[in-house]
């Protein structure tokens, strides 16, 4: 694909933009172009663009692979890039962001909960809301949801302006009419996306997968097939068996991996 490669296997989770900066700068004699390789079931916004910006930095072209699934933040992160490649196995997912737990232990799908307390609060205004219903709207966090609101807007945010800097950059007709794309269009287009991609109940769940298939013909999004093309579909394919199986003996759930350097980062 005539460039670097960095694969990251894991949770887009706080630090681990430390550790792909750190890979990125051990690549030495860069090119123009990184591929990122990543499999993720999802992770914190912010990170994702910290990520992004870490590739920015040091290349002027990134492309995004997904051999089998970047969910949530990894779909944000994925968007940020001037080229998406997928295969029919492949899929993406809502960006329905995570946060931190009340316990600090694991991450939650933040939408999940704004949708519910929305529900709860559209029962009680229009005076359908049972007893039980108004004790559970009024366990609510105010300011959780706040902050789970500012994690909806921020994706969104990302999404907008990443796709008309980068995935739209080179849109300059319409592919139905020849005519000329404005930025105005540009914005409206990612906006159209960024919002369908947040429909969570558009898409049933948070951990549902979205095929190429679906992000061509659902969202008019473009995306590019190595699957079509019988060289790196062989190379993807026997790299990222031969990775799943080397990790699945180790027991690793999280790595980092360029020409210079294999790191573990987290153990199953």
């Amino acid at each position: 694909m005539e460039g670097d490669c960095i694969t990251y296997h894991g949770p887009i989770g706080f630090g681990i933009d430390y550790y792909i900066r750190e890979a990125v700068e051990g690549i030495n004699d860069r090119k123009k172009r990184i591929i990122f390789i990543l499999q993720t079931d999802g992770g914190n916004a912010g990170t994702a663009r910290r990520i992004s910006d870490i590739l920015r930095t040091h290349y002027k072209e990134v492309h995004y692979l997904i051999p089998s699934h970047a969910m949530s933040a990894g779909t944000i992160l994925a968007m940020s890039g001037d080229a998406i490649w997928m295969d029919y196995y492949s899929v993406l997912g809502p960006i329905d962001p995570q946060v931190a737990s009340q316990d600090g232990k694991k991450l939650i799908p933040a939408l999940g909960y704004l949708m519910r307390y929305e529900d709860l609060l559209t029962k009680a205004n229009s005076g359908d809301a049972g007893a039980g219903d108004l004790g559970i709207l009024f366990g609510f966090d105010q300011g959780e949801l706040y902050a789970y609101s500012q994690a909806r807007a921020l994706s969104i945010s990302l999404l907008e302006e990443w796709l008309v800097k980068y995935k739209f950059k080179n849109w300059k007709k319409t592919e139905d009419h020849g005519t000329k794309v404005t930025i105005s269009k540009k914005r409206e287009r990612a906006n159209e996306i960024a919002n369908g991609l947040n429909d969570i109940k558009r898409w049933n769940s948070h951990g549902i997968g979205i095929s190429m298939e679906l992000l061509r013909t659902e969202l008019n999004l473009k995306i590019d097939d190595f699957g079509g093309n019988n060289t790196l579909n062989d190379a993807v394919r026997s790299y990222h068996g031969l990775l799943l199986d080397y990790i699945g003996k180790l027991g690793v759930d999280s790595f980092i991996h360029t020409r210079i350097s294999f790191e573990q980062l987290r153990r199953g």
